[in-house]
């Protein structure tokens, strides 16, 4: 636990020295007031951890996921942000299991922007590794919350010509009639994305099923 602890104290220094109460309250707004915030630019806060991660390396999968759920407790958002990037800087130490974890950062203080993060940095990777455990995927998109309907939904969007694009229709129309904004939205993004590598695959779906209008002209903006 001292490498932990050590590890959050070291990263504590770091980003106290980084403190702009003026830039976290803009921040703390831009977020809905959702959070508290340092203030530390996006360009500091990554090089600082990342320089971190590498002079005070945690030497096993228990040690970074005890430091992720740790950085996950603290009061500002950009330790959140840390254990997503501290988590995905192991991504070869992960097991199977490790998206028990994940999953617990999707779900706990969840807003759109750890949802994505995570996404991007982390499930999308994580079932790339682990393929066997994509069921997983099926579970959140038929859960009763939003953040993992999200996840469900948008972490193939970088797998361009290797989407799974059965699953990727199976989970969009599962929840196509969801009122909720962020839903809503992932469907348009997921679509827009793939629509980059098969975008007579997307006009066709968008023609034949019934999305949501933020949906249809999120997937719609960029093919005319």
């Amino acid at each position: 636990m001292d490498l932990v602890n050590n590890f959050i104290e070291s990263l504590q220094v770091l980003f106290e020295e980084k403190r702009n109460p003026e830039q976290a309250l803009k921040n703390k707004a831009y977020m809905k007031n959702h959070f508290d915030f340092i203030g530390i630019w996006t360009a500091d806060r990554r090089s600082l951890t990342k320089d971190l991660l590498r002079t005070s390396p945690l030497p096993n999968l228990e040690t970074v996921t005890k430091t992720v759920l740790q950085l996950w407790q603290m009061n500002e958002r950009e330790y959140h942000y840390a254990g997503i990037q501290t988590l995905a800087h192991y991504h070869k130490l992960w097991q199977p299991n490790t998206i028990d974890l994940i999953e617990h950062c999707l779900v706990k203080h969840s807003w759109w922007d750890s949802v994505d993060g995570l996404n991007s940095d982390c499930v999308s990777k994580y079932f790339q590794q682990f393929p066997a455990s994509i069921h997983i995927a099926g579970r959140w998109n038929e859960s009763n919350n939003m953040w993992l309907q999200r996840s469900s939904i948008i972490f193939q969007k970088s797998y361009k010509g290797k989407t799974n694009k059965e699953m990727l229709a199976k989970h969009i129309l599962n929840v196509a009639g969801s009122k909720e904004f962020f839903v809503q939205k992932a469907i348009g993004w997921a679509l827009r994305e793939y629509a980059k590598t098969n975008r007579e695959w997307v006009l066709e779906f968008v023609g034949n099923h019934p999305l949501a209008p933020l949906s249809k002209r999120e997937a719609l903006k960029h093919l005319g």
